[in-house]
């Protein structure tokens, strides 16, 4: 199996990267976090999941290795294929969602990620023992209700939820409390309009 590729970055598409290595051009889906990492002509590195069926041959890359573990953790859960599970991570930080797991808040899976009540339900009943290991002082309810709270707040002054979960990640994460977070995330919207 693939496990990791490196060269130079020849197509950027919409969902998809193309690596050229050594002649050969590995097309690579991968999420839209880690396509604003890379530039066409550029050398890149993946770290890869190769996804092998009846009819094709898939490979899905990751910028670091974390993100790659949490992409299997998420194919662990019945019913999640390679597409979903990636889909899932291009929806949230990795550490949102870990915390959202370990803590079993399903409303915040549900309405800040976009995932559906039954599939959050499924990755917290199948997860949520594999991520215990994750869980300490700063993975608290009220941080993930806070980050739920911000973009209810965002979406009532007219932003969608896209639009509100891409801000919340820009800011940064020495700002702190929901007020503050809110106003950097409102700066962020700002540059962007």
């Amino acid at each position: 199996m693939i496990a990791r590729i490196e060269g130079i970055v020849v197509h950027i598409a919409d969902k998809f990267v193309i690596v050229d290595v050594s002649g050969v051009g590995y097309k690579l889906n991968i999420t839209i976090d880690t396509m604003s990492l890379i530039t066409l002509g550029a050398h890149a590195s993946f770290w890869v999941y190769t996804a092998v069926r009846e009819n094709s041959i898939d490979l899905y890359g990751f910028k670091n290795i974390n993100e790659l573990s949490f992409f299997e953790l998420l194919l662990d859960v019945s019913g999640i294929g390679p597409r979903s599970a990636l889909s899932i991570l291009a929806i949230a930080p990795i550490d949102t969602l870990k915390r959202a797991i370990a803590t079993g808040d399903v409303g915040y899976l549900n309405k800040v990620s976009g995932i559906g009540k039954k599939t959050a339900e499924k990755i917290i009943l199948e997860l949520r023992d594999k991520l215990q290991a994750f869980k300490d002082d700063n993975d608290t309810p009220g941080l993930l209700r806070d980050e739920s709270d911000i973009v209810e707040a965002l979406k009532s002054l007219g932003y969608s939820q896209n639009e509100a979960r891409e801000a919340l990640k820009e800011v940064p994460s020495t700002t702190i409390g929901t007020n503050a977070r809110i106003k950097e995330a409102l700066q962020v919207l700002g540059g962007h309009r």
